[in-house]
């Protein structure tokens, strides 16, 4: 099983961050790489549409708003894995600063190799929370 994971920190509280993403649907509102996101199964359902026109379709595992977290599988996507889960977890810091970890683990496609997944999904991490931190200057 292939794995990868992403962690920023961002000057803000955790708070702010998590009204922010913690929506299961918010993506369009801080990741540019997705351009609509419709909800469906009473919310447990987004079904993505990419800047590229590729579609993306996830389904809710857990979700914890005390704790600032959700897990999420992937039903319908471009990406060469199955048995995919991730993780989107806030940690506060301090008052005025927060942790992101985006994190996942996934079954590499044959024809794919472990390091080859972990590099596409550790740029979609990263690249997501830079754009996340963007949101907050400062």
């Amino acid at each position: 099983m292939a794995t990868a994971s992403s962690v920023i920190e961002i000057p803000v509280s955790a708070d702010q961050v998590w009204q922010l993403i913690g929506g299961f649907n918010s993506l369009p509102d801080w990741l540019p790489f997705i351009v609509k996101s419709e909800a469906s199964d009473g919310g447990r359902v987004r079904h993505l549409q990419t800047a590229d026109g590729g579609v993306v379709v996830e389904r809710l595992q857990s979700f914890d708003n005390v704790g600032r977290t959700y897990s999420y599988t992937i039903e319908q996507s471009p990406f060469p894995v199955s048995a995919y889960l991730a993780t989107v977890q806030v940690e506060a810091l301090s008052e005025a600063s927060a942790k992101v970890t985006w994190s996942g683990v996934f079954t590499p496609a044959a024809g794919t190799t472990d390091a080859a997944v972990e590099e596409l999904f550790a740029g979609v991490y990263s690249g997501g929370l830079e754009a996340l931190r963007a949101n907050f200057p400062g």
